[in-house]
């Protein structure tokens, strides 16, 4: 991945997705009024994915929850995700899990730490094949005390 030699140039790439996915993406664009432009949808869901990502903050303790729905039948997912989690025992306070159907789980994980761990946590455990969904949401705790 290299840079465009001028950034305000519109680059063309391709993106391989399941046919349910791409419908499930036109039709929640159509229902935001968005129908016909996938392109600025997709440019949308990046930028947005940048801000959260500028919001980090690795250098002050945090709190917050990963939350992840996963495949527990996925090759050996559910061992992966215990040995991750033990390399991790003093940022999760507490985990809860669910079993949503035969093959698919929903876990949320307390967590509690410096922002780079927790972030690294949740980039090891959000990138493995097999989870599904996932998103952390965190705060950094100096600013939880202020309310």
């Amino acid at each position: 991945m290299g840079a465009c030699e001028n950034p305000g140039d519109l680059v063309r790439f391709s993106v391989a997705v399941p046919g349910e996915l791409l419908s499930q993406f036109d039709e929640r664009n159509a229902r935001r009024g968005e129908s016909g432009n996938r392109s600025e949808a997709i440019r949308d869901l990046m930028r947005a994915s940048l801000v959260r990502e500028s919001l980090r903050t690795p250098d002050e303790q945090v709190i917050g929850s990963l939350t992840m729905i996963y495949d527990h039948h996925t090759g050996d997912l559910t061992r992966r995700l215990d040995e991750i989690q033990h390399d991790y025992t003093h940022e999760i306070v507490s985990t809860l899990h669910v079993h949503l159907d035969h093959a698919n789980c929903l876990e949320i994980l307390a967590l509690k730490g410096q922002g780079a761990r927790i972030y690294e946590l949740a980039d090891k455990l959000l990138a493995l094949r097999g989870v599904h969904h996932g998103e952390l949401t965190c705060a950094a705790t100096e600013s939880c005390l202020d309310v």
